[in-house]
């Protein structure tokens, strides 16, 4: 039994120590099904509207996720306007602001305007 524990811990401690491939982070476009698919800032808040000022309606845990589309709002430290429009991990949807989207340009290319 001991013999089976300390495998057991070996090959967890092992796994531990193994780096994951980041399979998505260089990963940021639109794919077939219109969507843009991106890595994003663990946390992000979702808004009601393209501002600071609204409701928080969620947030996305995960670094990577999809957006619906994107629109123009305010200003943000990103330095543009653009905000991304997706489901939050609460299932309710919201606004996230391009600086928490990790696109090589805002807005991204391909994806529609809403």
């Amino acid at each position: 039994m001991t013999s089976v524990l300390g495998a057991f811990a070996a090959a967890t401690l092992f796994a531990l120590s193994v780096p994951v491939p980041a399979a998505h982070a260089a990963e940021c476009g639109v794919r077939s099904d219109g969507r843009l698919y991106c890595g994003n800032k663990a946390g992000a808040k979702g808004y009601a509207d393209r501002s600071y000022r609204s409701a928080t309606r969620g947030t996305l845990v995960g670094t990577f996720s999809w957006f619906q589309c994107w629109g123009h709002g305010d200003p943000h430290p990103g330095g543009n306007d653009i905000w991304y429009w997706t489901q939050l991990d609460n299932g309710a949807w919201g606004n996230v602001p391009a600086v928490d989207v990790s696109t090589g340009q805002d807005p991204a290319p391909g994806l529609r305007e809403c």
